[in-house]
């Protein structure tokens, strides 16, 4: 026989449901989608188990266009109070991550209320199309009292979707409040399910927040107009030096490797390009998924820069070679800097992940069967190095080079804590580990170009977007790879 523990113990990520709903036929709800969540230890504990019911199951719809919550639960029995050991307050506990009108009645009657004028608050900054439906993205500052009623009503899927994902505090002082930005998908319908139903449906979201970035003035800084006390016009976040980061990223999972991701990533990075007040945007805590979503939309960005700029190896940096030990990597020389700088700044990415969007660029311009992926030999590159005698295994070898330079500057104080004679060894380890990465990234960006041109310009495949709670952050930018429960970004 179980112990009662046992039986009334009830897994959580299975237990709860999310659906997104509208008013359907005859007065009924119709649900739209429906999924589980990724995590739930947040709300019941580590173990992720709900304790004191069976037949348990936890509905938390969302009306599909405000996103209004609201909670169902049911069960087949109920553990009875023994001492000091009863059933979990589901009420109670998921009111620490819901409004309280989510507890409320009435939700089947303000469901079924004209919806047909409701649109997203904000404005609308971008549209597009998927399989033939239509898709929008709406912005707004989280000053807007209506924008911010309806991230509070999701705040919870942050916790369930996005690993150490966090709430913002929406009672924060106006000024905060103005840092932050929100952007919403939603599905526009040509077709709602009855008359009075609002055409939107929620498809997902991100945030960025704006961090003042000071700006150095002088002559090359003309264009700074200078600052006077008291100010000629009101100051706020919005019109200050700042550096982007995107905090929270969510698509959710029915609309997932459909291009989704990519659409939003693009509308708020087309945002960024074209405020004169953003000097550079950033990720915080990007997961392994986040990370291959925004290399390959900023290499595709990036590579008709990178041809058109003519930017390459120089295979024979030195007038000339000698067999002596390499003293310093003639980064200057081999690489058009400047160029690559005036790139970056019109760009406006972080350095490290500008860094790794041309290190990617380089590689592919080496033909793979001059590279490690293609069967090159690495003792042998290493015996001739720059003395090669063909163009191709030079340009490879500088290629290696350059990859190692920029790894042993970032772990610069994690190696002088390995012992002298192991230091060799862990970069190429992790010269090879990065490489192995930038194949992967090359091969899925030409699949995506492939389909691209099937469907005609319609999109690309995105993926689910997570956070992992201990990751690297591009935030500082002098950092050195943290260890984490991913693959360490070098």
């Amino acid at each position: 026989m179980a112990a009662p523990s046992e039986e009334f113990s009830v897994n959580a990520n299975e237990a709860i449901r999310i659906a997104l709903v509208q008013p359907g036929p005859n007065h009924r709800i119709l649900t739209r989608h429906e999924f589980h969540p990724q995590f739930t230890y947040p709300i019941v504990g580590e173990a992720e188990q709900i304790f004191g019911y069976k037949g348990l199951d936890v509905e938390i719809q969302f009306a599909a266009h405000d996103l209004r919550p609201h909670v169902n639960i049911t069960y087949e029995k109920k553990f009875q109070t023994i001492g000091t050991t009863s059933a979990l307050d589901l009420n109670k506990t998921l009111g620490n991550f819901l409004p309280p009108i989510a507890f409320q009645q009435g939700f089947e009657k303000e469901l079924q209320k004209d919806a047909t004028k409701w649109t997203p608050p904000g404005v609308c900054v971008n549209k597009y199309t998927r399989g033939g439906q239509s898709y929008e993205v709406w912005a707004g500052s989280l000053l807007d009292a209506p924008l911010r009623a309806l991230v509070d009503n999701i705040q919870i899927l942050i916790v369930l979707f996005i690993e150490g994902g966090q709430f913002i505090n929406l009672d924060d002082v106006d000024w905060t409040l103005d840092r932050w930005r929100v952007y919403l998908v939603y599905h526009k319908s040509s077709e709602p399910p009855t008359p009075l139903a609002c055409p939107y449906s929620f498809v997902g979201y991100a945030t960025t927040y704006r961090f003042y970035k000071f700006q150095k003035t002088g002559p090359e800084r003309e264009d700074v107009t200078p600052f006077s006390f008291p100010p000629s016009e009101e100051i706020t976040p919005t019109k200050l030096s700042s550096r982007l980061r995107i905090s929270q990223f969510l698509i959710t999972p029915p609309y997932q490797q459909h291009g989704h991701g990519s659409a939003l990533y693009q509308a708020i990075y087309d945002e960024v390009l074209a405020d004169p007040t953003i000097v550079e945007m950033t990720v915080e805590d990007p997961s392994e998924e986040f990370d291959k979503l925004r290399d390959l939309n900023d290499f595709d960005k990036l590579e008709p820069q990178f041809k058109a700029a003519d930017i390459k190896i120089n295979s024979s940096p030195f007038a000339s070679v000698e067999r002596a030990r390499l003293k310093a990597v003639p980064t200057a020389t081999l690489l058009q800097v400047d160029k690559l700088q005036t790139i970056r700044a019109k760009n406006k990415i972080a350095s490290r992940q500008f860094s790794r969007m041309v290190e990617m660029y380089l590689l592919a311009q080496i033909p793979l069967s001059h590279r490690a992926a293609g069967g090159a030999s690495l003792t042998s590159l290493k015996v001739r190095g720059p003395r090669a005698a063909k163009e191709d295994d030079r340009n490879y070898y500088w290629w290696r080079t350059l990859l190692k330079q920029r790894i042993i500057k970032k772990n610069k104080d994690l190696l002088e804590q390995v012992p002298l004679e192991d230091r060799p060894p862990q970069i190429e380890d992790s010269a090879r580990a990065q490489e192995d990465e930038y194949e992967g990234l090359l091969l899925s960006y030409a699949l995506r170009r492939e389909k691209e041109a099937d469907r005609h310009g319609n999109g690309d495949s995105s993926h689910g977007v997570r956070k992992r709670k201990v990751v690297e952050s591009d935030e500082d930018e002098s950092g050195e790879t943290s260890v984490s429960s991913k693959k360490p970004r070098t």
